[in-house]
């Protein structure tokens, strides 16, 4: 029913040694924010995400391969990544949701307190 997926804030060419092939010109680090979605809304959220990539063996970076160079790198990187502020935006059916809920309660209180009655 709901989705969530990560969009890109930052990628940044690194120049340190890739620790599978060391070629020092083919690394590159993508920072990445989630956003969820469903019918309600859609939300922007504080969890991120980075990942390296070495374009000359094509291959994936994890953070256990990571040296210590890279690591602080990664660190210099991540500071200056500037992350979109947690939001919630809701949708037209949300809208309506609350609406007629609203127009049920207050439908209960005038009927309650005897203003209407049937």
């Amino acid at each position: 029913m709901g989705s969530s997926k990560f969009f890109t804030l930052k990628e940044a060419r690194l120049s340190n040694n890739c620790p599978e092939c060391y070629a020092n010109d083919g690394l590159e680090i993508t920072f990445k924010q989630k956003l969820t979605e469903n019918i309600f809304y859609k939300a922007i959220t504080s969890e991120t995400s980075q990942h390296i990539h070495c374009y000359n063996c094509n291959t994936d970076i994890f953070p256990i391969r990571w040296t210590d160079d890279i690591e602080r790198v990664v660190d210099y990187q991540q500071r200056a990544v500037d992350l979109r502020p947690k939001s919630i935006k809701l949708k037209p059916l949300a809208w309506a949701f609350i609406l007629f809920d609203l127009l049920i309660v207050t439908t209960i209180i005038l009927f309650a307190t005897g203003v209407i009655s049937f």
